[in-house]
């Protein structure tokens, strides 16, 4: 006798003992979240986080243990843009000066710096204790600098620094993702309120993905104390964990429901359902976790931390669809289609095959060669624009110009380049060295006057640590980050830091800053790509194989989602790297891709991608399984298995859309690439590609394991006769090569018709 999956058992016994099963969810969620809370995140030093030269520089910055007191500049310029008043400025400036020095929060304020073109000044300000608590404390100094503002008619006064960008960004930001929180959660409840036509149906998975999201935001705490938390993580969590959640929940439920319309008892439909849907989510979170461990390769501290939030969340949504979610399906029993609505409900509940999917899929099953070289055409025609790919690192130039404090840096940048762009070249000798390394320094920034390349409206100032071993000196470019002769600048200065230096031996040198960092992790993610996207798809072939006993799903697997990953990459190209796009989407082009993007989404895709691939292939192999022809089989899974993957397919596209519209020009990318896509992958390949080519291989698809085990059905039993009269045909019906299967009296007596009911 076959074994029942693990799937099985662990839904058998929380259908029987519901509220045992709810109670110790609820102790998972809130113990997740108490120790998550009590040990606070360790978050990812980006001096220490860096790769390349850039990341030896950041190693080298830190090791001199230099106190960072956070800085601000005020910002004093004519309000029409054109000439400063100068008597005006200065007098503001002193104003400034005099109340800033009143405040706590204030160390000291310099004296007002003027800008060379004459059309600013500058009054630079340092703040008491460390840049981490800046943004807590910087209000009473943007208070001072807003009051004098509005007292000042003709100046415009702005603040811009560690503790001002940063509240500005996160007042722009973070309002950004609270939307986008507070829209996603009733979208989502919208969408599965049409899917299922009753509240509580609708609610059911929404409720289950909350509480995998907080789950593992808890446990994401606690992982970041091995591997530290980059700011990221929340944002992917909230994102995977809305998508894999609801898809879990909505897989079970749909399949659930469809049993019981077979006239099935609650139990028995759970029980059916553990064992198909159950199983295919424990195999599609696996090869999610799989793909995201890949990530583990890139050997870079931000993508570890992306894979392992991701991985947390993921896992957290399987283990609560087979363990919490049969006790809360056992527990409702037919509540769970209450309170229902009258239209939606009737729209659900219509009996009968659709007659929609037959007629999409009959290009596919009639045709298939030709279904298949039109539709993959289509598909490599979308993936030409990434072969054009440009990547670089999202900084300040890419975020929208309708921001204030991104207005007020570019009148500052553009007033004083020193404060933008800015190289930061670090050294380290020993203590004896100290006197020789500073000359060297000097040395190099007499080259970079009267160069071009470099700014020159204030002289750089080097710093040394208290143990005279590490200096640090900044040097300014007037170009953008995004610019390539800020590149080039950055090439210049690497040439000139080791010549420099040849008078000290065993000085260790390197050149950091925003353009090295970027340059410096894009050249990381070129040579570690091939290991990752090697190791996906090594692994999701071995997966695949072994699931499913057939070379032929294992490699058609592979190519589909390549082609999926392509098409999406093509069309995040073609909408990013162009302007056209600019207006519909709110976002200023840089003519990139942000770097860290298309390594990430293809290791998200590829897992996504295979949920939907093993569900619509576990139904196809069922049918198969059951005796059917191939191109009855196809389409027999397919449509079956089509209302679920739609309606899982729009939950998707619907949360990461809503991310497209946030003005970080890197989550608006990444919800873009996601959404096109799922979308691609539900439409194109769900519809015409893989029909067609599972259709062309024939008997060749389940090669070399075979279908020889037909009859072979779920082990809750087959459709009680009293229920069979509308009973749609399907995988559980009597089958075609066995015959009439036994009555349904059998299967109430083995599996009892109430979910309370339990086995001696």
């Amino acid at each position: 006798m076959r074994k029942k999956p693990a799937t099985l058992r662990v839904a058998r016994w929380s259908a029987t003992h519901p509220w045992s099963a709810i109670g110790l969810w609820v102790v998972f969620v809130v113990l997740c979240l108490f120790l998550g809370g009590a040990a606070g995140t360790d978050k990812l030093d980006s001096d220490e986080s860096g790769v390349r030269e850039s990341g030896r520089a950041g190693k080298i910055v830190s090791s001199g243990h230099f106190t960072q007191r956070p800085e601000e500049n005020v910002l004093i310029t004519a309000e029409s843009g054109g000439k400063l008043d100068q008597r005006a400025a200065r007098r503001a400036a002193r104003d400034i000066t005099g109340r800033m020095k009143a405040l706590p929060e204030v160390r000291s304020v310099g004296e007002p710096v003027p800008a060379p073109n004459g059309k600013a000044l500058l009054v630079p300000v340092t703040m008491t204790g460390d840049k981490d608590d800046a943004l807590d404390r910087v209000r009473p100094l943007l208070g001072v600098s807003a009051e004098a503002d509005r007292a000042d008619d003709g100046l415009r006064i702005e603040q811009v620094g560690d503790g001002s960008t940063a509240k500005g960004m996160s007042d722009t930001i973070g309002e950004d993702f609270k939307r986008a929180e507070l829209i996603s959660v009733p979208l989502t409840l919208l969408i599965l309120l049409v899917v299922f036509g009753a509240i509580i149906a609708a609610g059911v998975p929404v409720l289950l993905a909350l509480s995998c999201v907080v789950s593992a935001m808890g446990l994401s705490s606690l992982a970041s104390h091995v591997l530290p938390e980059t700011s990221a993580v929340s944002n992917v969590i909230l994102l995977m964990g809305m998508a894999v959640g609801v898809d879990y929940s909505l897989f079970y439920l749909k399949r659930e429901r469809e049993e019981r319309r077979k006239g099935r008892s609650h139990l028995a439909a759970i029980e059916i359902a553990a064992e198909t849907s159950g199983h295919t989510v424990v195999v599609s979170g696996t090869t999610v976790i799989v793909a995201m461990a890949g990530l583990y390769l890139a050997q870079e501290a931000t993508f570890a931390s992306l894979a392992t939030g991701s991985i947390i969340v993921v896992a957290v949504a399987v283990l609560g669809s087979v363990t919490v979610l049969p006790a809360l399906l056992a527990r409702l029993g037919r509540r769970v289609d209450r309170p229902r609505v009258p239209f939606l409900w009737r729209l659900t509940m219509r009996s009968g095959q659709s007659r929609v999917w037959p007629v999409l899929l009959r290009p596919a099953l009639r045709r298939p060669v030709l279904t298949l070289v039109v539709s993959i055409g289509a598909l490599l025609l979308l993936a030409l624009p990434a072969l054009d790919m440009k990547l670089k690192q999202p900084g300040q130039d890419d975020l929208s110009r309708d921001i204030p404090v991104v207005q007020a840096t570019d009148r500052l940048t553009d007033a004083f380049p020193s404060e933008g762009t800015v190289h930061k070249v670090a050294v380290r000798a020993r203590a004896g060295q100290a006197g020789q390394v500073e000359a060297a320094l000097r040395g190099l920034i007499a080259r970079t006057e009267g160069n071009r390349m470099f700014a020159h409206d204030q002289t750089p100032v080097i710093r040394e640590s208290a143990d005279h071993r590490v200096h640090t000196v900044d040097v300014g470019t007037p170009y953008p980050p995004k610019n390539a002769k800020a590149t080039e600048s950055l090439k210049v200065l690497r040439g000139w830091v080791p010549q420099a230096l040849d008078e000290v031996p065993d000085a260790e040198s390197a050149v950091g800053g925003a353009v090295a960092q970027g340059a410096d992790f894009t050249a990381h993610l070129e040579e570690r790509m091939p290991w990752v996207v090697g190791f996906v798809l090594l692994l999701t072939f071995g997966t695949m194989a072994v699931i499913f006993r057939s070379l032929a799903v294992a490699v058609s697997a592979v190519l589909l989602n390549l082609l999926s990953a392509a098409a999406s990459f093509g069309v995040l190209v073609a909408v990013f790297q162009h302007s056209w796009a600019e207006g519909l989407l709110d976002f200023d082009s840089s003519g990139t891709v942000v770097s860290w993007l298309p390594l990430f989404l293809f290791v998200v895709l590829f897992g996504l991608s295979m949920d939907y691939h093993v569900f619509v292939v576990s139904r196809i192999r069922e049918t198969a399984l059951d005796g059917a022809s191939v191109r009855d089989s196809v389409r027999e899974g397919i449509v079956r298995s089509a209302g679920v993957v739609t309606s899982a397919a729009i939950v998707m596209v619907a949360v990461f859309s809503i991310f497209g519209t946030l003005n970080a020009v890197e989550f608006k990318q990444l919800g873009v690439g996601l959404a096109a896509a799922i979308l691609l992958d539900a439409v194109v390949i769900r519809i015409f590609v893989l029909p067609a080519l599972m259709t062309a291989l024939g008997p060749w698809n389940w090669w070399p394991g075979g279908t020889s085990q037909t009859g072979r059905r779920p082990s809750a039993g087959p459709v009680p006769a009293e229920g069979g009269a509308d009973a749609p045909a399907g995988p559980y019906a009597p089958s075609p090569v066995t015959g009439a299967a036994p009555d349904g009296a059998a299967t109430r007596a083995s599996h009892g018709d109430a979910p309370g009911h339990r086995r001696r």
